[in-house]
């Protein structure tokens, strides 16, 4: 019994470790990838942060549209697939959410002996992907960190969208229908994995407000209220 409690620990701090290196490797990249000056002209990106359930891959769509740029949502997922060389249904059930709600276990989970895990590899190829994106044209980009990647080396308007419970869970159900689960846990779990995966990997708070340049209800304001205010923000800039 001891021995298999020796055993645990050890795993552990081997896992604490790798997880330690590999942090310090990301945090390495990052700096090195900071632009030593911003270049004369860059193409502006806005970035769409979202709570389940809110609307943002609509708006964030509407908004592209009436700027006439390209927005990157689910297409993101053949291309950090490519990159990476993970299964597309693997990027696409992991590319914005964490296995689990606890940073601790997220943290642990499935080392290799470089001290990444396939997370980790998914992360590296995701923000490979969002800069050329950035770089290559102005354009909107829903989820997946974005705001952060492109915090030092893009132009970005930076949103975050939310709405209440309720509000949230009746267009859930309009929009996906109604499950087994009831549509509050079902926002609720979602979130807590999305907050999850963001602060693993950039060390920030998902949905705090300070972290983004505009916060926007749409329950409140509406879907074509907050299209409107994202438009007219980008352009006027």
């Amino acid at each position: 019994m001891w021995v298999q409690a020796i055993t645990d620990t050890l795993s552990c701090l081997i896992a604490t470790a790798m997880y330690i290196r590999f942090k310090k490797s990301l945090a390495s990249e990052l700096e090195a990838a900071k632009p030593a000056a911003p270049p004369a002209a860059v193409n502006r990106v806005i970035t769409i942060s979202r709570e389940f359930g809110s609307g943002g891959r609509t708006i964030g769509k509407e908004v592209a549209a009436r700027l006439g740029i390209p927005c990157y949502d689910s297409e993101l997922i053949e291309k950090i697939a490519a990159e990476s060389g993970l299964a597309k249904e693997y990027v696409e059930q992991h590319s914005e959410y964490a296995a689990s709600d606890s940073l601790y276990e997220n943290a642990m989970a499935g080392r290799e002996r470089d001290g990444q895990s396939a997370a980790d590899k998914m992360w590296l190829a995701q923000k490979k992907v969002i800069t050329d994106l950035a770089e290559a044209e102005s354009c909107v980009i829903v989820g997946r960190c974005a705001d952060y990647i492109l915090r030092d080396i893009a132009d970005c308007l930076t949103v975050f969208i939310h709405a209440s419970d309720e509000r949230r869970a009746e267009r859930i159900v309009s929009v996906y229908g109604q499950r087994e689960e009831s549509p509050v846990q079902r926002l609720r779990d979602k979130d807590r994995k999305r907050k999850a995966y963001y602060e693993l990997y950039t060390g920030t708070s998902w949905g705090q407000a300070d972290n983004y340049e505009l916060c926007l209800d749409s329950g409140k304001i509406g879907m074509e209220g907050c299209v409107n205010m994202i438009a007219q923000l980008f352009q006027r800039a």
